[in-house]
């Protein structure tokens, strides 16, 4: 009678240790917490650029790009280089005759502190461009710093 006991008590509290161990790793540590929520604010960013694209109104960008911030990419096999101001002032106003056919999504997010990279995709009907945005918490706000991009011409279909 006594070992059936001791061998539910020990039953019982590897049941239990199981449950506590199980039940801590399902919960969210401080930094963890802290590292979704920058995780959300990087996201909500980004949105301002999609946005901004969407809809052709800088005025999205200027939520997003840091003023002194610039766009790097190769032309004509030459690094060149604008401001976020020329490439905002560059904003049709207006949606492009093609938005219901472009996509925009988020590949990836790295953050260690108040630095963050982000990778875009954003698939045209006539190229596939990828963006690496560097950002920077500045006064609380997550905003681009810098951005790097590549586009990829899609061929387009014979009429």
């Amino acid at each position: 009678m006594r070992r059936a006991n001791l061998a539910l008590i020990i039953l019982t509290c590897c049941v239990f240790a199981l449950a506590v161990s199980g039940a801590s790793s399902l919960q969210q540590t401080p930094a963890a917490a802290q590292q979704s929520g920058e995780e959300a604010a990087v996201r909500a960013a980004i949105e301002h650029y999609f946005r901004g694209h969407a809809t052709g109104d800088g005025e999205n960008h200027k939520k997003v790009f840091h003023p002194d911030s610039k766009l790097f990419f190769i032309r004509d096999g030459k690094l060149t280089q604008v401001t976020s101001a020329d490439y905002i002032a560059r904003a049709p106003g207006k949606p492009a005759e093609d938005e219901a056919k472009r996509k925009r999504h988020i590949e990836s997010i790295d953050i260690t502190g108040n630095a963050a990279v982000v990778k875009l995709v954003l698939d045209y009907p006539s190229a596939k461009l990828t963006d690496y945005m560097s950002m920077l918490k500045v006064d609380g706000e997550w905003r681009i710093v810098n951005k790097i991009f590549y586009a990829e011409p899609k061929q387009q279909p014979r009429p």
